[in-house]
């Protein structure tokens, strides 16, 4: 109950930032408060289910380095099954509480009108938005098993996609707005799919949004398979 509750309280304080942010500006390129809230949700929602179940994986570079992965090698289950299965984040079941509470507050502030499709794409547009993020974490985290520690490019990682996925990408402006919508697609986790939804986005191609964390989900499913056939143990 005090890593749920850690986990949401932690969360608020970053909303609470925003809403401080708000209450100086009332609008942010276009934006209100309760619709950057929606969007924060989103984000905030995304992310608790991509980490609740890899939040083990954020160990890897300790199994390592105490050649304590070694014993993933020698089961017959898939070694990133039994990674992952090591334990869950408690924290991040606070994130996803505040999260969906901020999405239902949110939505009904911002007059969303509801319905089936909507629905479904903002179900689908959270899915994708994980798997966006959960790619980048497991791409990173597998780059431990040949370069030992990369714990600082992933907090650095897990930063930018906290801290600019939760404004929209308009403010950031040029290279930066092309950078997080097409090399980092920070934008496809949150912004786009919340644009879709608040109608602030007319591109049809937007609501294909969610589709693209199934191709990234794959290709870092493929490097850490890459650099699972390059493991060495500590032993070695």
């Amino acid at each position: 109950m005090i890593g749920v509750l850690s986990g949401a309280v932690w969360q608020g304080t970053g909303f609470a930032f925003i809403w401080v942010i708000m209450h100086t500006f009332p609008s942010l390129a276009g934006w209100g408060l309760a619709e950057i809230a929606f969007l924060y949700g989103l984000r905030l929602t995304a992310h608790a289910l991509a980490m609740i179940p890899l939040m083990s994986v954020n160990d890897i570079h300790w199994l390592v380095l105490n050649g304590e992965f070694d014993r993933f090698l020698l089961r017959p289950l898939n070694p990133l099954v039994q990674l992952m299965g090591n334990r869950m984040g408690i924290a991040q079941f606070g994130d996803l509480l505040a999260g969906v509470t901020l999405l239902a507050v949110a939505g009904r502030s911002a007059h969303v009108q509801w319905n089936g499709w909507l629905v479904a794409f903002c179900a689908a547009a959270i899915v994708g938005g994980a798997l966006i993020e959960a790619a980048f974490f497991l791409a990173l985290c597998s780059l431990s098993l040949r370069l030992i520690d990369t714990f600082a490019l992933r907090v650095f990682v897990d930063d930018v996609f906290s801290k600019f996925g939760s404004y929209p990408m308009k403010i950031f402006g040029g290279a930066a707005e092309w950078l997080f919508t097409f090399v980092l697609p920070v934008a496809f986790v949150a912004y786009v799919p919340a644009s879709v939804v608040l109608g602030k986005l007319g591109d049809p191609l937007a609501v294909a949004a969610p589709l693209l964390g199934v191709p990234l989900i794959v290709l870092a499913y493929l490097v850490w398979r890459r650099q699972l056939d390059h493991y060495q143990s500590a032993g070695h």
